[in-house]
This record gives structure tokens, C-alpha cells and sequence, in this order.
């Protein structure tokens, strides 16, 4: 993992009690920096979505902190190989789903909405940007995730999409209120009901992507990106904000959506469910196969 490699030879991790989450701090840059490496799946744990929120206050608090070095940027990564995402814990769902337990499904709905609603705002902080680096695949809740940057920077090759409507449900941790913001509620409705898979290519040629990196060199390209922006950092700024004006993103609008997910997540099938146990296997034995060719790699 070239990319994670980059940031361990200059900086080290920051000192915490996260099992799931690494986190850097580069001081020239000004950035704060999260690797997500969640177990046994690369999907979003009970315990990464607590240690992301933990994280998104801890940046907040630096921020606010006059004593602390400033911090403009926030990046979300993951150190699993050719994996950025998978989304949602599909073990926990079906269980869940099964039991009728709503009071629970919901929990962790809108568990899984607190950080991506920081991330969204950048922390409701005006000096901070946040950028999503996608090195490997992203699906479900891990597109929304890295949807929810404010900047959303992806190597060639790497795949992006919602693969919920294979079995009967919809992504409903924001990916309609992030993605029709990015190209349209028409288009990411389209893109949402095909289940299909985008490669990085043809989601910046669409404008969900924002900059395309060569592969493995995902992080010099937020690197360029910060020094590029740094030249014209007031226009930048200004112009975001105009756009917030236009489109904002409203926390009551996600829980809403949230809540319709959960309702139509308590109708499915088990033949939907069937679809769903697939789904995770598949997943499974690719995440496998990656942690495995990345071993013999190094």
C-alpha cells in the first residue's frame, strides 16, 4: 500500500485508543488524516463509525483550540488493500432485519449518519475542507461516505456504486441527497436503480468525481490538490460557501431518509435477504483475496 506507506515515512500516528481508525497529523500541510481498517470486513462497524465520529470531534476541538496547530483539511482513506468501502455491516442488517428489530436498525442507521453529516459540513468548522480518497473499491455506505467530502479524489480503475437495489432496497445514508447534489436528482436516481458499478473514469467525466489520480498515486494527488488551492484559497472558499447557500445539506433531511430506509429495509423478503448473504460473500472473499495478494506483495 503505497499510499499508506507515503504517510507513515514522515509522519506518525496520533495517539489514541482507535482499533479500526489510524490517524496522522502533518503540520506543514495542515491536515488531519484517517485510515479506515475495519475487522473482520472493511465495512462500517459499530466500532469505526464510533471512532470516526470520535475523530471528526477531536479535529473540531484542535480547530476551536487557539493553542493547537490550525487544521484546514481532513482526508478519509482506508489502508485496506484495493478497498476503500463496502458500506454497511450486511451481517448486522440481515440479523436485524430477520429479528424485526427496528428499534435497532434504526440505531445504527443513524449511527452511520452522524460522521458523514460532519464530514459533509466539514465539522461546521468554515476553515476546514474535507476530502475523500478513494484508492480501491466503494460500495453502498462507502460511496456515501465518500460522497460526503467536500472533495472527492479517486485513483483510475478503482469502482464506485450502490448495489442495494440487487436486493429490493435503496442506499439511504445519504446517497440521494449527496449524489443529487453532485449531478442532479434525475441522473442520481438513474445511477442509483441501475446497481451497477462505476469505474472512476466515467464518474468524473459526470462530475461526481472531482479529481482522477493515476493508481497508487492517490495521495500525491491531495497533495497537489492542497498546494494547488493554497493560490487561490479566499476565491475557493468564498465560492463554497455560495454553494452551501444554494444546496445545503440538512441534518433532519438524512434522519427522514434514514427512517424511510428503515421501514423499507423491515419489508424485505427472504429472498432478499438470500440476494444480501451473496452479496456478502462475495465481498468477503475479495477482501480476502486483496489482504492476500497485498501479503505476498510485501
Amino acid at each position: 500500500m503505497a499510499h499508506l506507506q507515503a504517510v507513515r515515512n514522515t509522519l506518525q500516528p496520533q495517539q489514541n485508543d482507535y482499533s479500526q481508525l489510524t490517524t496522522y497529523f502533518d503540520p506543514h500541510s495542515q491536515t488531519s488524516w484517517g485510515y479506515m481498517h475495519s475487522e473482520p470486513r472493511p465495512c462500517f462497524t459499530p466500532t469505526l463509525l464510533q471512532e470516526l465520529l470520535s475523530w471528526c470531534h477531536s479535529v473540531a476541538s484542535q480547530i476551536d483550540d487557539p493553542k493547537q496547530p490550525d487544521v484546514r483539511y481532513m482526508v478519509t482513506a482506508s489502508s485496506h488493500p484495493d478497498v476503500f468501502n463496502y458500506g454497511g455491516d450486511l451481517n448486522r442488517f440481515a440479523d436485524l432485519i430477520a429479528a424485526g428489530d427496528r428499534d435497532r436498525l434504526s440505531q445504527y442507521a443513524k449511527a452511520c449518519i452522524e460522521p458523514l453529516y460532519l464530514n459533509a459540513v466539514h465539522l461546521n468548522r468554515p476553515v476546514l475542507k474535507t476530502i475523500s480518497l478513494v484508492q480501491g473499491d466503494a460500495l453502498g455506505g462507502g460511496f456515501e461516505c465518500a460522497l460526503s467530502g467536500n472533495v472527492l479524489i479517486a485513483e483510475r480503475g478503482t469502482k464506485l456504486g450502490f448495489p442495494e437495489i440487487l436486493f429490493n432496497l435503496f442506499p439511504g445514508m445519504g446517497a440521494l441527497s449527496l449524489l443529487g447534489r453532485r449531478v442532479g436528482f434525475q441522473k442520481a436516481e438513474n445511477i442509483i436503480l441501475s446497481g451497477r458499478l462505476y469505474l472512476a473514469e466515467e464518474l468524473h467525466a459526470l462530475g461526481v468525481v472531482d479529481v482522477l489520480a493515476e493508481p497508487g498515486e492517490g495521495e500525491q494527488a491531495v497533495h497537489d490538490y492542497i498546494r494547488r488551492e493554497a493560490r487561490a484559497r479566499n476565491g475557493a472558499f468564498a465560492l463554497r460557501c455560495a454553494r452551501e447557500e444554494i444546496q445545503p445539506i440538512a441534518y433532519a433531511e438524512l434522519m427522514r431518509i434514514a427512517d424511510i430506509w428503515v421501514d423499507a429495509a423491515l419489508r424485505l423478503e427472504p429472498k432478499d435477504l438470500r440476494m444480501m448473504e451473496r452479496l456478502i460473500t462475495r465481498q468477503s472473499g475479495k477482501a480476502d483475496a486483496a489482504e492476500a495478494s497485498h501479503a505476498l506483495r510485501a
